[in-house]
């Protein structure tokens, strides 16, 4: 499961299978796309879609591990990703006498969740620092412009992120260099082993199911977030 683009869980979580043209980041909506995502069934308001004030969409959909995604489907903070991306963790809590890669393993109760070296990361907010980066680069073309954009995505970076080790920050470059986008998150450490079936289930068909469709494959993993009582890391 690649990198999370939290604009196309958006679409997919709740449009119906229309085959239109377009991805499109939450904070850059607007209404006229807004608009036709009702006209096509859409039952949420924006601020269920995005929002920094309130809970929405965003606050389910989580950077996992290295730069797979998952889904938060419980408010006890259970997260459910692919069997792939949770692979490592159930190897590194395996054993010769307790091989969970081969046989599964479910935690019938919290105390018996194995612990991880995981993290995950929650979208904290979006923001389009195209102007303040387009002011940076001026008229520089080539390699000078490249050396000035790292330099100034960094400072930017560094400005949010500062020394605090449960935020991180990327600016991705989007639309060939045309706009800049800031992506804050926050980030949580305490990720704990939960459930996974065998490795004869979770990896059934190899690549050639992953490339199949109907898959046949239960390619799944169950992992849960823990933070402290005010939702922080």
């Amino acid at each position: 499961m690649k990198k999370i683009l939290l604009s196309v869980a958006v679409l997919l979580s709740v449009l119906r299978s229309f085959a239109d043209e377009g991805m499109w980041i939450p904070l850059l909506l607007g209404q006229q796309v807004y608009k036709d995502m009702v006209k096509r069934g859409l039952k949420l308001k924006p601020e269920q879609l995005y929002s920094i004030n309130k809970a929405s969409i965003k606050d389910a959909i989580i950077i996992f591990g290295g730069g797979c995604t998952g889904e938060i489907v419980s408010n006890q903070g259970l997260i459910f990703t692919n069997h792939h991306c949770g692979y490592d963790a159930i190897a590194t809590a395996s054993s010769v006498e307790n091989n969970y890669l081969r046989d599964g393993f479910w935690a019938a109760e919290k105390s018996k969740e194995i612990p991880t070296s995981l993290t995950v990361k929650f979208l904290n907010r979006i923001e389009d620092v195209t102007a303040r980066v387009n002011a940076e680069l001026g008229n520089s073309v080539g390699a000078e412009r490249l050396k000035k954009q790292d330099a100034i995505t960094k400072k930017i970076i560094d400005e949010v992120v500062g020394t605090d080790e449960f935020k991180s920050a990327v600016v991705a470059s989007m639309f060939k260099g045309n706009q800049f986008i800031l992506y804050v998150y926050d980030v949580f450490k305490d990720v704990r082993f939960v459930g996974t079936p065998p490795e004869s289930i979770g990896k059934f068909g190899g690549d050639t199911d992953n490339w199949e469709w109907p898959r046949h494959t239960g390619d799944f993993s169950i992992f849960r977030v823990y933070m402290s009582k005010e939702g922080k890391p």
